[in-house]
């Protein structure tokens, strides 16, 4: 038995929930006597996995604009369509008993022209659902983009709130689990697609006597601008910063924003323009009382004033339950009783 699970590489999201799952998943496969494959697609990622991954591909991800949006031109730029397509010819998913996928477009793309079941396991399939929470103000094209990225026949999904059955709450990675959080009075940023000089005016715009610690993409060193400081992107830093927050102001991705709740952290969340997951990851969020800005521009920095004065946690409960959802997607699709 052989089973490939597929990761989309773009952003740290999807990487940072393999983390988890990986080794659950490894463990699962060698007890049925099996062998577990791994591909991830996409630009670089600023995470790296300590596994040994079976295929690379350049997928079809998405590159963070420095304006609060994606930015278009430079994704369609590096998008290499007869590439794509190639990978998704030469990619064997016949060989595999299962593919597992988490929003990764050449597998799911490989198995849907081969007729092959690909089985998704991830956050999209959950914002997907029926009794997921919606913006008010519907996008049909986003929402015709995150259906059919990645197509898959059956799906197992992750929200900030179990909303159906086949719904969990989030992977929380065990990096985040063992952390003790503290309250150090200075306020965790990661908005990647701003660039580091926007979040360091508009930052300093608010107030000269909060402690912003900005963790940005844009950036490769280290730098202080009075009251902000600025890191590149990366785990040990940021994940110390995280747990010794007063607040986190972040996008409207989703695993920044329920480490954040999970860490009891007051949560502020800024959704990325045109971006549809983003928008209902916004909405389920303001369901639960985190509080939403639509921006940084100066009609918006008055709500994170507000938050910054009168902010408060959000709590959430969310038990590591990711062993127990493997073991029911393996259950289910291949007709086998395992358990790590």
């Amino acid at each position: 038995m052989k089973i490939l699970y597929a990761i989309q590489g773009t952003g740290n999201g999807h990487l940072s929930r393999a983390l988890d799952v990986v080794p659950l998943l490894q463990s699962r496969v060698a007890a049925l006597g099996g062998e577990l494959d791994l591909l991830v697609s996409g630009p670089p990622a600023d995470l790296s996995l300590p596994f040994a991954v079976r295929y690379r591909a350049g997928g079809m991800g998405f590159l963070f604009g420095k304006k609060g949006g994606i930015n278009f031109v430079k994704t369609f730029r590096q998008f290499d369509a007869p590439d794509f397509v190639r990978d998704i010819q030469h990619l064997p998913v016949r060989d595999y008993s299962l593919v597992i996928n988490d929003f990764e477009p050449v597998s799911a793309w490989a198995c849907r022209f081969r007729h092959q079941p690909c089985v998704a396991l991830s956050h999209q399939s959950a914002v997907l659902h029926p009794a997921a929470p919606r913006p008010g103000r519907e996008d049909p094209a986003g929402r015709a983009v995150l259906r059919h990225y990645a197509p898959s026949t059956a799906q197992y999904g992750f929200h900030f709130q179990a909303y159906a059955p086949g719904i969990s709450t989030p992977v929380i990675r065990q990096q985040v689990r063992a952390l003790t959080p503290t309250d150090e009075g200075h306020y965790t940023v990661y908005l990647p697609a701003f660039d580091e000089q926007t979040l360091v005016s508009r930052l300093r715009y608010l107030s000269r006597t909060v402690r912003w610690e900005v963790f940005s993409k844009h950036s490769q060193q280290p730098a202080e601008y009075d009251n902000v400081r600025v890191w590149p992107v990366g785990g040990g830093d940021f994940l110390h910063s995280l747990a010794s927050a007063q607040g986190v102001l972040c996008g409207a991705g989703f695993e920044t924003p329920a480490e954040a709740l999970f860490l009891g952290k007051k949560l502020l969340v800024v959704p990325m323009r045109q971006q549809y997951e983003q928008q209902c990851n916004a909405a389920a969020l303001a369901k639960m009382g985190v509080p939403v800005v639509r921006g940084l521009r100066d009609k918006h920095l008055a709500g994170v004033d507000e938050w910054l004065r009168t902010g408060q946690p959000v709590p959430v409960d969310y038990p590591d339950r990711t062993g127990a959802v493997l073991d029911q997607l393996l259950s289910e699709q291949l007709g086998v009783m395992v358990s790590g």
